[in-house]
């Protein structure tokens, strides 16, 4: 088993009570079922320095939602791991880079998604931010990318519906009704 595979298998996800209090780990490959239990997530939207949003579009092998087109990256605080280090980790293990300026948006976010018979349950905090460095994807992660300003996003959210996933279609616009649609 090289690295990769053996940090996803002994990666735990952190399980929680209906108001996010922790009460238990289980092993990653164990979560996401058709009955996935409600466990801590996050969620990210980085932008460069012109106020560009980098999309992703998940790899082909993902468990969960596979092919589908996201926000930056998302992912599961680890045991003792706050959020923001988990989105540091995570945007440097998917797509090589460095994060920073990352302010909660939608802190109480939670949702619950099925598909092909995979369940995601998540309380899953957004956050805004922006991204150091050039994007250098993990192909096992990360399928394609690109950057775009929040208009175009959110228009090929609204023409290509069917491709984005269900959580980023909902954050996006609670992004907007909050008013914190960054500005370049």
């Amino acid at each position: 088993m090289d690295d990769v595979a053996t940090a996803q298998t002994e990666e735990l996800i952190v399980l929680v009570d209906e108001a996010g209090t922790p009460i238990g780990t289980m092993p990653k490959p164990l979560v996401h079922t058709g009955e996935t239990p409600l466990h801590r997530a996050f969620s990210a939207y980085l932008f460069d320095g012109a106020g560009r949003l980098l999309i992703t579009r998940r790899a082909q092998v993902k468990a969960t939602f596979p092919g589908m087109w996201t926000n930056t990256v998302c992912g599961h605080p680890g045991p003792s791991e706050d959020d923001v280090a988990a989105i540091a980790r995570r945007a440097a293990f998917e797509l090589g880079l460095g994060v920073a300026a990352l302010a909660p948006a939608l802190p109480g976010y939670r949702y619950r998604a099925e598909f092909r018979g995979v369940v995601e349950n998540e309380i899953c905090p957004v956050y805004l931010g922006r991204f150091t460095g050039e994007p250098a994807p993990d192909p096992t992660e990360v399928g394609e990318w690109e950057l775009l300003e929040w208009p175009a996003f959110r228009r090929r959210q609204e023409t290509e519906r069917d491709a984005w996933s269900p959580w980023c279609r909902e954050q996006a616009r609670l992004i907007e009704v909050a008013g914190l649609v960054p500005v370049g």
